[in-house]
């Protein structure tokens, strides 16, 4: 019987990669669903663990054949996205899956499963707190900084359709109760 779909989604900065890695710790039977993108990969990520990194051509090739759940193109050639034999695989293992993707990626797997899937949204408390974590992550060009920041404006407006936001004003906190939630949901 395959498993439930647990998903976390918010605008960079907001936490969702650090809620979703403490909730892979606590032995909930979840296992991470790796996405697909086209990004080039950064110092320190590794193929297969953190994304699969596709070129642009790979990635549209895989959507000809029909090979995602869901995908988006983000910003110009940069896509990101869900392939089916990533779910296949964790559910054939009895695992549920658990996400960390953009708001869009989130809306679409939760259109796509509805009642199999819960759909969290991690709500910073402003856009200068989202500003501040992407300075002291110091990951992005200037440039990239400004498309992030404005995409996150975008983003905060989306809270509304989902299942659940979560703010993270305090990571403790919000950690305590992304675990209760996906508890609740997997048991419910």
């Amino acid at each position: 019987m395959p498993g439930k779909l647990i998903i976390f989604s918010a605008p960079s900065g907001s936490g969702k990669t650090t809620i979703v890695k403490y909730l892979l710790t606590k032995n909930l039977g979840l296992e991470f669903s790796v996405s697909a993108c086209s990004r080039p990969q950064r110092p320190g990520e590794i193929h297969g663990k953190d994304y699969y990194f596709l070129s642009p051509t790979e990635f549209k090739e895989k959507i000809s054949a029909n090979q995602f759940i869901e995908w988006e193109e983000v910003y110009k050639d940069n896509y990101y996205g869900t392939l089916k034999s990533e779910v296949e695989r964790i559910w054939e293992k009895g695992n549920h899956v658990i996400f960390d993707v953009d708001v869009m990626g989130g809306l679409n797997l939760k259109k796509q499963f509805g009642k199999k899937a819960m759909a969290v949204f991690v709500k910073a408390p402003s856009i200068k707190v989202i500003a501040e974590r992407l300075k002291i992550r110091a990951t992005e060009s200037a440039e990239s900084f400004a498309r992030r920041i404005d995409k996150a404006e975008q983003e905060m407006e989306t809270a509304i359709y989902f299942d659940i936001t979560l703010l993270n004003d305090d990571l403790d906190i919000a950690l305590k109760e992304a675990e209760q939630l996906v508890k609740e949901f997997i048991n419910g």
